[in-house]
């Protein structure tokens, strides 16, 4: 990486990154012409200073930190801003949570008029620079996440592209000395070798060390088959369907999980409905009679306005700052209502102790007394999206990740050793509490939309770089039912390979005694296979056809490739893929599938 700091110039692969100066809640402060010595620039600012140092090396750091600064001025966000980026073909716009998606975008593409959360010009955490000329690129990305949320924001156009790079501070109380979040800039020779050296470092930074599941996470989940229309008779149906399912394929089924639907409202979480008369506790025996690890679903930030929880202590939940009554995440006033009786959903506090001392009682007696081994734990982007500038919190002077992880923390105080899965859940705060993370939306029924196979298509190339290094990831449940789906023959083989071969959480929703024998071949092959690593080598090319290169803990290795177009492609050796297709190959005589 080349670095002229008088020039305020970063350079590798073809791109640079130039005319930089500090950014201070998303502006440019007035300040003195800066000053250069050795390996520092300091801009003199009208109250205190920004100073960036650099550390050199084959991986370029950089400290941001302002310096005498009025202790009386909190501040929201504290970074750098790159007035001119040039040589970039496309960016990589990572999304902070499972759902808002991660994907390359063209320097100058507008932001459009959907949520903001997933514009193409917003990214978090880390992105990757794909030079117009030649691969590689360069990554640049925080290396911490336990105390702060970083943001990447795009702008300029196509010829001259701008990039700001920001901690989101919160307006933590300091003591005259504000530091923004570790950055480091990796010249790659792919991107997917840079994102998993950013993923390797962000392990070693991270105060908790990652926690990935070692053996793969594999079972069955109740909801892409049953979803809330779940009792005890139609899991107990599918319970022995999956022990018979796995007793004759001999192969690791391990988790048994029932999914939302079994509690009357989000937030009483202790309550379940009337369709399980005899609670979740002798069920859960059963389970693990049955010889399955029992899991439940929860969204323990989650709270309905028609919960008890919310009628008795509405005082536990976080105020709006705009309106003074609740702050609403979600809201459902039209026909539809989801499969609960609210019309709107709150954020737990978890700065309350009440409210939290009530969580704690939720998970302990889920963990200790139902027997819960397995948690999947959804909508946890309720607890990180807001800052003081839109929520009251009960305690203030916390930063939205640190509010976040305390309630992490918690969970995994009360579930010990037990495994636990994130689900709409931010990416990178989790690391060292969460086994594994789902890293796309719910899967669905189709090939394109909102809950498709888009979002697997999509996120698992960009976001596997994390695989096996911060958590296992959860590509969601493969679909493997002939019915009730729009996806043809062709479709169901390719996404179950592609999310099989992944290596990472390997779950299933159907009724596992209603498969074809084809199908429920498929699914057992995929359950034997002991994968050590898969990666995505040629994630920044503009192809059609998806490169899945998979070793196995023998130290054999396959490529899949999937074509993911409507029309026939042809491939570098001359062959020809069809449409949705994948074709495997091995350098060694080995049968993968």
């Amino acid at each position: 990486m080349d670095c002229d700091l008088r020039a305020r110039r970063f350079s590798a692969n073809g791109i640079t990154l130039a005319d930089f100066a500090p950014l201070i809640d998303g502006v440019v402060p007035e300040h003195a012409a800066p000053e250069v010595v050795e390996d520092s620039i300091t801009w003199p600012l009208g109250a205190g200073r920004a100073v960036l140092k650099i550390v050199r090396g084959p991986v370029l750091r950089l400290h941001l930190n302002l310096q005498g600064w009025p202790r009386d001025r909190a501040i929201d966000s504290l970074g750098l801003r790159f007035r001119s980026v040039s040589g970039v073909q496309r960016y990589l716009r990572n999304g902070y949570q499972s759902w808002d998606g991660s994907f390359f975008v063209a320097p100058g593409t507008p932001a459009g008029n959907g949520p903001p959360g997933k514009a193409p010009t917003l990214g978090f955490a880390v992105t990757a620079l794909v030079p117009a000329a030649g691969r590689g690129g360069i990554v640049l990305g925080f290396t911490r996440h336990d105390r702060f949320q970083s943001r990447l924001r795009f702008g300029g156009n196509r010829a001259a592209m701008t990039l700001d790079i920001e901690t989101l501070r919160d307006r933590v109380p300091h003591d005259g000395s504000i530091e923004a979040e570790p950055i480091v800039l990796i010249p790659a020779a792919t991107v997917e070798e840079g994102l998993c050296s950013w993923s390797a470092m962000v392990a070693t930074e991270s105060p908790l060390p990652p926690c990935p599941a070692i053996r793969r996470i594999t079972g069955w989940c109740s909801w892409y088959n049953l979803y809330a229309a779940i009792d005890e008779p139609v899991i107990l149906e599918h319970l022995a369907a999956a022990a018979a399912f796995r007793d004759k394929y001999r192969v690791p089924l391990d988790v048994f999980q029932i999914d939302d639907g079994f509690t009357p409202e989000m937030g009483d979480w202790l309550e379940v409905k009337p369709q399980f008369p005899r609670g979740m506790k002798p069920l859960l025996a059963e389970i693990a009679a049955a010889g399955f690890v029992p899991g439940l679903w929860i969204a323990p930030f989650m709270v309905g306005n028609r919960s008890r929880l919310y009628r008795e202590h509405p005082d536990w939940v976080v105020k709006d700052r705009r309106t003074g009554g609740p702050l609403a995440q979600m809201a459902f006033y039209g026909e539809f209502r989801w499969h609960k009786r609210s019309e709107e959903y709150y954020i737990l506090d978890a700065t309350h102790p009440d409210a939290l001392d009530y969580i704690r009682c939720v998970f302990r007696t889920w963990a200790q007394d139902w027997g819960c081994r397995y948690f999947k734990t959804d909508f946890m982007l309720f607890g990180s999206e807001h800052g003081p500038d839109t929520a009251v919190w009960h305690e203030a002077g916390l930063s939205r990740i640190a509010i976040w992880r305390r309630m992490a923390g918690l969970i995994r105080e009360e579930i010990g050793d037990a495994t636990w899965l994130g689900c709409g859940c931010p990416l990178w705060a989790s690391v060292g509490y969460l086994n594994a993370v789902r890293i796309g939306r719910d899967i669905g029924v189709s090939w394109r939309g909102e809950h498709s196979a888009e979002s697997l298509l999509r996120d698992l190339v960009t976001r596997s770089h994390g695989a096996g290094i911060l958590w296992q990831a959860d590509p969601d449940c493969i679909l493997l039912r002939d019915r009730f789906h729009e996806l043809s023959d062709m479709q169901v083989r390719s996404l179950a390979l592609y999310g099989g071969l992944a290596g990472g959480v390997l779950m299933t929703s159907d009724k596992l005694n209603e498969l074809s024998e084809e199908r429920a071949k498929l699914l057992a092959r995929l359950l034997s296979l002991d994968i050590r690593e898969c990666r995505f080598p040629n994630s920044e090319r503009l192809s059609p056809v998806i490169m899945q290169r998979v070793t196995f803990a023998d130290g054999r290795d396959i490529t899949n490739q999937f074509n993911v177009s409507d029309q026939p492609v042809t491939l570098d050796d001359g062959s020809t893929l069809a449409p949705y297709a994948s074709q495997q190959s091995s350098a060694t005589p080995f049968d993968p599938l």
